[in-house]
């Protein structure tokens, strides 16, 4: 008899899309965790340029979902996972970039062209496919709260910040237990009702938004490359911006980017990296 709950109740949890997607995306989640960038950030190596390239980059991903998420607020497969007073990160980041850049931050906002194309996604499924929001809420939120958490001491300690000003990302005053809530997240994800096809995409989703992310960091890798050949490096004020491609696309850059690869890094393990799956 105790066997046969015990079968059942595996059974249950191997159905359960949280634990379909921690399975279908295992070896992508290494290949990221992986990557030089991953690496370096790891080891603390961030810089004050480097975090505020890292929110140009968030910023824009974090509008285009959260813009879908707001419209999509009502649809059967969006409502049970939307949590705006407890996730929302936008006007968080806002309050960072007005920190570090000015009240023209927005003026200053640059990334690489990966970035695009996976807000991009985020929007065309929103239009089209709002089910498959779940697979891109799901990795980036939880990972706020759980790699996030990491990710903001080491950033406070790596650019010798006094405080907690300009780190807004990383605090989430709406949720008291991180681990109660991420229980909870996973238990109102896994009752969204999805046909075979559709569970089957989602699953396939999330792997793109892994790659997605993967790309990011090639783009940026590749822009090192390119960058660390010129001679000198600006600021934000002291040099104009320049169009490199990478990829195939024409993307718009400045010497800031040859010091992202560190803090893209807490990208990384912010969206693909630390969350509890």
């Amino acid at each position: 008899m105790e066997a046969d709950k015990k079968t059942t109740a595996q059974t249950e949890s191997n159905r359960d899309l949280s634990e379909q997607i921690k399975k279908v995306t295992k070896d992508v989640h290494v290949r990221a965790e992986s990557t030089e960038l991953m690496l370096s950030f790891q080891r603390g190596q961030v810089t004050l340029q480097q975090y505020k390239l890292l929110l140009c980059s968030l910023y824009e991903i974090y509008l285009a979902l959260e813009e879908e998420m707001d419209r999509n607020c009502d649809h059967p497969s969006v409502a049970p996972i939307y949590f705006p007073a407890e996730l929302a990160r936008l006007a968080a980041i806002e309050n960072d970039l007005e920190f570090f850049f000015g009240p023209d931050w927005r003026e200053k906002i640059v990334v690489p062209a990966a970035t695009e194309r996976y807000c991009h996604r985020i929007r065309q499924i929103g239009k089209e496919n709002p089910e498959y929001l779940i697979a891109h809420a799901y990795t980036r939120y939880l990972g706020d709260l759980s790699g996030g958490q990491v990710l903001g001491r080491i950033a406070q300690k790596s650019m010798k910040l006094g405080g907690s000003e300009g780190l807004s990302f990383f605090a989430f005053p709406g949720v008291s237990s991180p681990n109660l809530f991420k229980r909870l997240y996973r238990s109102r994800m896994n009752s969204v009702e999805l046909t075979e096809e559709q569970r089957s995409q989602v699953l396939q989703e999330a792997l793109g938004a892994f790659e997605f992310n993967i790309q990011v960091f090639e783009d940026l890798q590749k822009m090192l490359n390119v960058t660390e050949n010129e001679p000198g490096v600006g600021t934000p004020r002291s040099r104009p911006a320049t169009t490199l491609q990478v990829g195939g696309s024409m993307i718009q850059t400045n010497p800031l980017f040859r010091m992202v690869l560190g803090l893209c890094l807490a990208l990384a393990t912010v969206s693909i990296g630390l969350y509890a799956l």
